[in-house]
């Protein structure tokens, strides 16, 4: 991945050639949640944000409280913003829980990064939000370029 300093306009069309560009950006970010939310899929990128927040935990003991969080908000059976991941490694994280790692919830979120890449971000790509983001960063850039409008 590379990084290039773009204008704003730049930046928004740059959305979509990567989904790391809209996660990395403040204004891309909310406008991806706004989307999911209205898909009622916004615990994806909810979950995806409490994992790389967890990843940066620096003390043990929130470690076990953050990772607790995580999985009673996300994993467990019935959790209030369940996402949709595996058997196989809701299993691994459900029996690993009580001894959490900074890596313990990785699988589940390249997974559900999978899935916001596949599925959620190209449909965001072709939504009004987005379309109403590039047209506002485009009457932005005129703008300034065109200081008598």
């Amino acid at each position: 991945i590379c990084c290039f300093h773009r204008s704003n306009a730049g930046e928004t069309m740059a959305w979509s050639e990567s989904v790391d560009t809209v996660l990395a950006n403040k204004e891309g970010l909310a406008a991806f949640r706004t989307f999911l939310k209205s898909e009622f899929s916004e615990e994806n990128v909810e979950f995806w944000l409490a994992c790389e927040d967890f990843k940066k935990t620096k003390s043990s003991a929130k470690v076990a409280s953050k990772a607790r969080k995580i999985y009673s908000d996300f994993i467990q059976a019935d959790a209030p913003k369940e996402i949709n991941i595996d058997f196989h490694t809701k299993n691994d994280i459900s029996q690993n829980i009580s001894e959490p790692t900074l890596s313990c919830f990785d699988a589940a979120q390249r997974s559900i990064y999978s899935l916001m890449a596949k599925d959620s971000f190209p449909r965001f790509l072709r939504s009004e939000v987005y379309k109403e983001l590039v047209r506002k960063h485009q009457d932005r850039n005129q703008k300034r370029w065109l200081p008598f409008l």
